[in-house]
């Protein structure tokens, strides 16, 4: 074979299985066809962020009056920060190819097709591996609708050549909330269309209400209970059609309605790699597909999709092939956090996941933060733990306000470990900061168990 390992995709998942397979000693080739560092780096997490703490700045530019400065805030440089943000990506991915070259792994820029379960073809050029892993990620798509093609996906948004003065939003996920709140932070008219009757299914039922109130103070409208029906042009405008014949006009459609594995086109199904109905690769716990010798990780296998889940997993996959170390990484109680004005972070079970399998305790506060009693803007952080009523230990965290994901980074490292309420309860809090109300948290909200659930 010419490669102990070939991986295909230059993401997260995959330049960190090659990495460190290269380190354990074993011939490595990486094949990407688009750009170095995948999704994340270039078109997701890090360039998104970069956006949301542009309108912050904005923000805080306004607040700053209650504490007696006068800054006199002119119109946003929509251009200025897509350069800026263009330059830092840029500066990314020249990271990602070094860490490959530097660990010795060989580079290739193409696709990179299956010819059968040892042969891989990029371009005009045959090679041979030993051991394959699938790391290509996924995309988003458009929903089925007629004229979806007048909108735009996430991947566009971060070439906008202009600001848009008015956007309707399609989709209320990470995605969707994120950029509604970039757009309106940096003057946009935003519009929120949904199926669902609040925004992110799947996250806990108090953070959705909470975060739906924050939206509309910060003026974004919102359309729950809608589905697209179809888009229009008129001119530059688009007229989108939603709910029970409703009719939008705005100068751009955005469309965050879900993604898809990356699979298509690579001759998985060829050399009888199975997918499930989604296109994902199917994976036992080992990460391995229905072809003994290849391998999936990362978001192509539809589990948790998350960047640091997919590095996680490389990481994982390079230690039980080449160092001599077989682990797996877990699926449970990982943390995550939705970039959303203000953001999200949580991890472990939501009320209504724990409350199916046992009696919970609930503690949850709201208040308003410390800094906005004197900037005056409305805004409000929730705090909330969910405590197995039996055994008090802390299985679900939530929080919804400022630099909640820099707070529950820390907390998921107690409810990993398996935390009870009381090892929070004697932890000494740190004054004066949000993050003490999680370990001031004494009087019971409610007790949710399985009865009400089945309600």
């Amino acid at each position: 074979m010419d490669f102990d390992l070939f991986v295909i995709g230059g993401g997260s998942a995959g330049v960190r299985c090659a990495r460190i397979s290269a380190g354990h000693g074993a011939r490595v080739a990486v094949a990407e066809e688009r750009f170095w560092g995948g999704t994340c780096v270039n078109i997701g997490c890090v360039p998104k962020k970069l956006l949301v703490q542009a309108g912050e700045y904005g923000a805080w530019a306004d607040d700053a009056a209650g504490f007696g400065w006068t800054i006199q805030k002119g119109p946003h440089d929509w251009a200025k920060l897509i350069a800026a943000k263009d330059r830092e990506i840029t500066r990314l991915e020249g990271i990602y190819r070094k860490l490959l070259s530097g660990a010795g792994a060989t580079i290739f820029d193409g696709r990179a097709v299956l010819e059968d379960a040892h042969t891989v073809r990029i371009g005009d050029k045959r090679v041979t591996a030993e051991k394959i892993v699938i790391a290509t990620g996924g995309h988003p798509v458009r929903p089925d609708i007629p004229g979806a093609e007048l909108g735009i996906i996430s991947d566009d948004a971060f070439y906008l050549k202009t600001l848009p003065r008015s956007v309707a939003i399609v989709g209320s996920g990470f995605i969707a909330v994120e950029f509604a709140g970039i757009f309106r932070a940096l003057g946009a008219e935003v519009h929120l269309i949904y199926r669902q009757p609040q925004p992110l299914r799947g996250f806990d039922h108090d953070l959705r209400k909470g975060l739906a109130d924050a939206l509309q103070q910060q003026g974004i409208v919102l359309h729950p209970n809608c589905s697209p029906e179809s888009v229009t042009a008129d001119g530059a405008s688009r007229l989108l059609t939603f709910g029970a014949g409703q009719t939008l006009a705005t100068e751009l459609v955005f469309f965050a309605t879900g993604r898809r594995p990356s699979t298509r086109g690579l001759g998985l199904e060829d050399v009888g790699v199975a997918l499930n109905a989604k296109d994902a690769i199917r994976v036992d716990d080992d990460l391995r597909s229905s072809v003994p010798n290849i391998y999936a990780i990362g978001d192509v296998t539809d589990r948790i999709n998350l960047t640091p889940m997919a590095t996680a997993e490389g990481h994982a996959l390079a230690d039980t092939l080449f160092g001599g170390r077989p682990r797996s990484v877990s699926l449970q109680n990982v943390p995550s956090a939705v970039f959303s004005t203000p953001p999200i972070a949580t991890v472990g079970l939501t009320e209504e996941q724990a409350c199916t399998m046992r009696p919970v305790d609930i503690y949850m506060t709201t208040f308003t933060p410390m800094r906005h009693n004197l900037s005056g803007r409305a805004r409000r952080t929730l705090m909330k733990l969910v405590v197995d009523s039996e055994t008090q230990k802390v299985v679900g965290a939530h929080m919804l306000g400022e630099d909640a994901p820099e707070i529950i980074q820390g907390i998921a490292i107690a409810v990993v470990m398996g935390a009870t309420k009381a090892d929070f309860d004697r932890t000494i809090g740190i004054h004066p900061t949000a993050a003490e109300e999680f370990v001031t948290l004494r009087t019971r909200t409610r007790v949710t168990g399985v009865a009400e659930a089945a309600e």
